[in-house]
Order: C-alpha cells, then structure tokens, then sequence
C-alpha cells in the first residue's frame, strides 16, 4: 500500500469513526460526513489519474456533485432543527415526539 493509498483510506475511517462514536451534535456528524467525502473524492481522483482512462473520469465530479447536494440537504436540516428544537444536539431528535 502506498502512503497516498494509506492517507486516504486513514482519512476516511478516521471520519467514519468520528460519525460512529462522537455523535452530539448534528454539525460534527456533517463534518464527519463531508470528510468521508472529500477523502473519497480524492482517492477517486488519483484512481483515475493513474488508470489513464477517459471513461472512468466522470466519476469523481459526479461524487462531488452528491456531496455538494448532500452538504445543502444537510445544512438545510441542520438550520430547520435549530430553529425547531433551539439546539443541534442529536439526542433531543426523536421522530416519536413530532
């Protein structure tokens, strides 16, 4: 494994356990998410750099593209639940209270 390969996949699973173990508040689990995000994205983007191929290159803008939809989904809800709820803590969310 290189230690490009070894920087990105560390990335990622050190945001995945941030999104797993470190979930108080709905902007760290955003933060979490967008990281998972933009390790993927430039792990997809070396892949294609070194594959030297034309068909695999709209892979990563696509990933991009789901990740800014994502980002404004995510931040939409983060501003709907502060302004519901008064806080972002993800243990005063509960689905049986609405």
């Amino acid at each position: 494994m290189t230690p490009t390969h070894f920087a990105f996949s560390t990335a990622f699973i050190l945001s995945l356990m941030g999104l797993a173990f470190h979930r108080t508040h709905l902007l760290s689990a955003l933060l979490c998410l967008e990281g998972m995000m933009l390790s993927l994205f430039i792990a997809l983007s070396l892949w294609t750099l070194q594959l030297e191929t034309i068909g695999y290159s709209a892979t990563p803008l696509l990933l991009l593209a789901f990740s800014a939809c994502e980002a404004s989904a995510g931040l939409a809800l983060l501003v709907a639940t502060a302004r519901t709820h008064g806080t972002d803590h993800l243990q005063n969310l509960n689905l049986l209270q609405c």
